[in-house]
């Protein structure tokens, strides 16, 4: 079968990072061409835009959308209009609306949308999910905090409105937790710290519940220095749960249970690949969900200034 012609759209850190080594491993996939208004990948065509790329590249099968959520609407909608089957970094939009109007326009065309959540695939994961389908939870919590200055160094826009601040990694964490849980939970509170000169949050706690009135807890705060921490923990009849790194890791009681090599790029890759061939979308939109929620219900605290 020919591989999918694919072009990457916003060429930055995580493409380089992420992305590429990806693709480059994946024999699904011939990249092609890529549009970014500022970096290029050797060896293929580069476009300042995703429109002069379309135009000058008919051959595109597939685009994969890597630029700030508040610029992909648009770039999302141009590529489904020229018939491309679209990737989505996440999040996959800045609004839940303009998502949802692409899903349609992607059904209307019969191509595949995706959008990928990326920690979804980290190697623990699925075990988790498998874990607490065994048994009762009594009770979890989220604790997410990283250094934004080492993840994100002068990159403006994810402290712009639409950027979600430290919703950006705490996606991730909601990501997981919207699909290890076994049934879905909903926000009771939250307080979300902003930086008296930012427009998006450092800092967020949040209570969640669900129907059978489980308690959830996250914490978000992207002021974190030395170690980062990427733990969910869940108290269960079968014993303490953490997992850890992001999902890499699951113990249960202490002892590691699970442990592999990390491979969410390769997989996230492999399932657009998927998607594609049976001509299927992929668009749970649950993890941005909550991200809207704890704006509508969240209390606002604003803090000190915050300087890169």
């Amino acid at each position: 079968m020919a591989p999918i012609r694919i072009a990457i759209v916003g060429v930055g850190k995580i493409v380089r990072d992420q992305h590429l080594p990806a693709l480059a491993k994946n024999a699904d996939y011939q990249l092609i061409a890529a549009a970014s208004r500022h970096g290029t990948i050797e060896g293929i065509d580069n476009f300042k835009s995703i429109d002069a790329m379309l135009d000058a590249v008919p051959a595109i099968d597939a685009v994969s959308l890597c630029m700030p959520p508040q610029y992909r609407y648009e770039a999302a909608r141009a590529a489904l209009d020229a018939g491309k089957h679209v990737f989505l970094e996440k999040p996959p939009g800045a609004t839940l609306s303009e998502v949802a109007d692409l899903e349609t326009l992607a059904a209307a065309k019969g191509l595949s949308l995706f959008a990928s959540w990326h920690s979804r695939y980290a190697p623990a994961v699925e075990a988790a999910k498998s874990f607490l389908a065994s048994t009762t939870i009594r009770s979890a919590k989220i604790i997410w905090k990283e250094d934004v200055r080492h993840w994100h160094p002068n990159q403006e826009w994810i402290w712009a409105a639409g950027g979600l601040g430290v919703f950006d990694p705490g996606i991730n964490a909601l990501s997981i937790v919207t699909h290890i849980l076994p049934r879905p939970i909903f926000i009771t509170s939250a307080t979300l710290e902003f930086p008296e000169n930012r427009d998006a949050p450092i800092a967020a706690t949040i209570a969640f519940s669900d129907a059978h009135k489980l308690s959830v807890s996250a914490e978000f705060d992207w002021r974190q220095t030395g170690k980062q921490s990427w733990d969910i923990i869940a108290e269960t009849d079968a014993g303490e749960m953490v997992l850890s790194e992001g999902g890499a890791k699951l113990a249960v009681d202490g002892k590691i249970v699970h442990e592999e090599p990390e491979q969410e790029y390769p997989m996230l890759y492999r399932r657009f690949a998927e998607i594609i061939r049976v001509g299927r979308s992929d668009v749970d939109l649950a993890p941005l969900r909550h991200v809207a929620d704890a704006f509508m219900l969240g209390r606002r605290k604003f803090v000190e200034a915050f300087h890169d």
